[in-house]
């Protein structure tokens, strides 16, 4: 594999990465109107934060621990 080819690997995976950061963001703010240049986006954030509340969150360690 030449050096192009890994150079163009990592850009493109680490573009992908940020894209994907900047999306959990979003998901995470909750903000209820999003303007962004000519995009508007308009959010039912009370209805996310029910499905968030009443979504039980284990973290990995304790999902391996009553195993």
């Amino acid at each position: 594999m030449g050096m192009s080819e890994v150079f163009w690997t990592g850009l493109y995976s680490s573009l992908i990465g940020f894209a994907i950061a900047i999306m959990a963001s979003c998901y995470k703010s909750k903000c209820s109107k999003i303007d962004v240049g000519c995009i508007h986006i308009t959010r039912d954030v009370e209805a996310e934060e029910d499905i968030d509340r009443n979504q039980p969150t284990q973290s990995p360690i304790q999902s391996n621990a009553r195993l």
